[in-house]
């Protein structure tokens, strides 16, 4: 396929497809969808080999959000049955990352629902990566704490946080119809401030919410123009409780689509399978495993995911190894200008949401059990799985041992 020839020669070269191409990806067939991802794959093999980072959630404080964000289980009026606590202490959360760490994280992230910190807020949170830190030598620490006011990214940065993430979610001109509380502007100056700061920005998207296409390639080109490190790619788990609860939107192989997209438009970044793989990716998640270089480990926010162990051996089956604590994800190139540029340079780079928002909706439960997601033999593609979302019950904010 011409197409596919053409977007791998520009994904080996870093040179920013056309929207004609992005839009013409997420219009191929299932019947060609193989050939998309083997295409996707030589741009994620040639810059990120065959490793996979793994990084590991942990909700500092889950719940009662007075934002009104649609796809969100802990929005303001949202009647999802979540746990809800105030902030961990910082030995809670040290102790909760812990367990990713052991399970083989090499990066943490640390979310908060909310609008956005107060100063002592970000106190403690500067104390919880100082625990974290202290303890776990080398180890990457994450903040996810929504929209940023002047100088708390410096005040992060000093703290020891290596990265901060706040993702777009959507388009521009779609923006308001899930959200509003805030603006899409509001997120992009708070994705600016921490690149400004010398975090490494992390902004990626939610699919499924009943956008276009033409919405999609949208978010992923102005993603790629802020130019962040890397690109959480989630796909909505409709929970009930929240507006969205009935949008159940996405295949499989749309979901492969719309991840060789991200990785056509923006090849060098480290692309991030988030919330929602399980569920809508399901017994195809390893073929992801070609096209993202990222995943969570483990349980999300308010959300069972796939047991820890089940997405190590998924790994090591794909034939993809996990990446070390002293391996550097980002191509010398990135790293060179201090994380800058995941594109074309001067003319374009490529591109989180407030706290719990992004990876909120992730996940079906391994319950109790561990082991796989299940799959009923009767369900088609299109039928609603609800039977593979399941409320976290476990790990940060509860007396159970968490899923890593």
């Amino acid at each position: 396929m011409d197409l596919l020839n053409t977007l791998v020669d520009k994904g080996l070269r870093r040179e920013l497809p056309t929207r004609e191409e992005a839009l013409a990806v997420l219009a191929t067939s299932d019947d060609d969808v193989l050939d998309v991802v083997a295409a996707a794959g030589k741009v994620r093999r040639h810059w990120f080999g065959r490793r996979v980072k793994l990084n590991y959630l942990v909700n500092l404080k889950s719940g009662l959000c007075p934002e009104d964000c649609s796809y969100c289980s802990q929005r303001l009026g949202s009647t999802a049955g979540i746990l809800k606590y105030t902030w961990l202490k910082p030995d809670e959360a040290s102790e909760a990352a812990a367990a990713g760490l052991a399970g083989g994280a090499k990066r943490v992230c640390l979310v908060a629902s909310g609008r956005g910190p107060t100063d002592r807020d970000v106190d403690r949170v500067s104390e919880t990566i100082k625990a974290i830190k202290d303890q776990n030598e080398g180890v990457e620490v994450c903040a996810c704490l929504g929209l940023l006011s002047d100088g708390q990214a410096e005040r992060l940065r000093e703290a020891g946080a290596d990265a901060y993430n706040h993702n777009l979610n959507t388009s521009e001109s779609t923006y308001g119809d899930i959200t509003t509380t805030h603006t899409y502007a509001d997120r992009v100056d708070t994705v600016t401030k921490a690149h400004a700061a010398g975090l490494s920005a992390c902004s990626g998207l939610i699919a499924g919410m009943g956008e276009s296409d033409e919405d999609l390639v949208d978010v992923v080109y102005s993603l790629r123009a802020l130019d962040p490190d890397s690109v959480p790619v989630n796909f909505l788990i409709p929970v009930e409780g929240t507006p969205l609860a009935k949008e159940w939107n996405l295949t499989p192989q749309r979901c492969l689509r719309i991840l060789a997209m991200v990785r056509f438009v923006c090849p060098d970044v480290e692309v991030r399978i988030a919330g929602g793989r399980e569920v809508h990716l399901r017994t195809m998640q390893p073929l992801a495993l070609h096209l993202a270089n990222s995943i969570f480990l483990g349980d999300y926010l308010t959300t069972e995911g796939q047991a820890g162990k089940a997405d190590l051996e998924m790994i090591a089956d794909a034939g993809f190894e996990v990446e070390g604590a002293g391996e550097v994800t980002l191509p010398e190139h990135r790293v060179a200008v201090g994380g800058g540029g995941c594109g074309s340079h001067a003319e374009a780079g490529c591109g989180s949401g407030c706290g719990s928002h992004a990876e909120d909706a992730g996940g079906c439960g391994s319950h109790e059990g561990g082991g796989v997601c299940g799959s009923v033999a009767t369900a088609t593609a299109a039928e609603p799985r609800t039977d593979l979302v399941a409320v976290r019950r476990r790990g940060a904010g509860t007396d159970l041992a968490p899923n890593a």
